[in-house]
């Protein structure tokens, strides 16, 4: 199996139960990766980050493709080594005490990480028995696991025989076998059509409901964020760019929000800049700012100012491509930490030949 945190059969040591001493189940602080540029710049993939996750916290980090979101969760989960900086999970050193992370974390990477020859049943035991699971608790557990993730009918077949959804439900039950007390999801629903997705959030949300688990999510849908976590920190470029709840980081902007596409021309830039002057000049606009396609504008009496706006654009003759006025979303706190829109990479739905080996 690819990228499966699992401990080292050779490790007897239990795992150290407590806190950090900061009160974290997940204390990072000043975390740097750089990678080797290969006789070109070195590359930050992670600049300088610092955040905690509570323990039963729902926590998510979200950003688009290249953010840095992956080697976060991958350092964090002892699969890949740190540059500098320190991490804490659950009071043990990263570095230091990785075998007894392992096995006290449920891991769920991009890459679904099945055996394709093996059934469903056969793949989540064989993850408990890795675990040291006794096998009258592997039974019991895989058993209801299978049902949780409706796959029960399926149970006996290969695993390259299921869907993408199945297979992506069979993964995520792989990370939680042992019963994890943390369980990191790393954009576990990329890739899935809307009703697979919707059924997958939805078992996440009893997961931490009922079993009270710590569940640290990366994604890039605005959505997925705004549904599930209880906390979101916003990462960029490597940096983190804005945290807290997802209310408290819409009801930060304080406004509706007017936005202007404007015209992509010979003259662009220049309209884009004089839709930025005319916008600053509008009675009731609290702030004014150029993004990559035009501008936006905040606004506490969105109807009456985008009237205005528009007529004072047409006046000026500023060619207008789309107008749309809307409350703070995530979107839009992402576009003011970082004077860009996040934009999600179409992905191609997952075949059904995967992991099925060559004979």
């Amino acid at each position: 199996m690819s990228e499966a945190v699992t401990p080292r059969p050779d490790s007897k040591k239990k795992a150290v139960p407590a806190r950090s001493s900061k009160g974290s189940l997940i204390d990072v602080r000043h975390l740097v990766k750089v990678y080797a540029g290969g006789g070109q710049e070195e590359v930050k993939a992670v600049n300088d980050v610092s955040f905690s996750v509570s323990e039963g916290e729902f926590f998510g980090f979200l950003g688009p493709n290249g953010a840095g979101k992956t080697t976060v969760i991958r350092i964090i989960t002892t699969l890949l080594p740190k540059t500098s900086g320190s991490i804490r999970v659950a009071g043990m050193d990263v570095e230091r005490d990785g075998a007894q992370i392992r096995r006290i974390i449920g891991y769920t990477g991009q890459s679904i990480g099945v055996d394709g020859e093996l059934t469903g049943r056969e793949n989540l035991w064989l993850i408990g028995r890795l675990y040291h699971m006794p096998k009258s608790l592997v039974k019991e557990r895989v058993e209801e696991l299978l049902e949780v993730l409706q796959l029960k009918d399926a149970a006996d077949r290969r695993a390259y025989t299921y869907s993408g959804g199945m297979r992506r439900r069979l993964d995520l039950g792989a990370g939680l076998v042992h019963h994890p007390r943390i369980l990191f999801l790393d954009e576990p629903t990329t890739g899935l059509d809307p009703q697979t997705r919707n059924a997958v959030w939805e078992y996440l949300r009893r997961l931490h409901r009922e079993e009270k688990m710590t569940i640290f999510l990366t994604t890039q849908y605005m959505e997925e964020a705004d549904q599930l976590c209880q906390r979101i920190a916003i990462i960029d470029q490597g940096k983190i760019v804005a945290e807290g709840s997802p209310t408290e980081l819409k009801a930060a902007i304080g406004a509706d929000i007017i936005t202007v596409r404007i015209t992509r021309d010979e003259a662009f830039e220049k309209s884009r800049d004089r839709a930025l002057e005319i916008a600053r000049m509008v009675p009731g606009v609290s702030r004014a700012t150029i993004f990559d396609e035009g501008v936006s504008a905040h606004t506490a009496d969105g109807g009456a100012t985008l009237l205005e706006v528009l007529r004072r654009l047409d006046t000026e003759k500023v060619p207008v491509h789309q107008v749309a006025l809307a409350h703070p979303t995530l979107d839009e706190v992402f576009l003011q930490h970082t004077g860009r829109q996040m934009r999600v990479e179409e992905v191609k739905p997952m075949s059904r030949g995967f992991g099925r080996r060559r004979r």
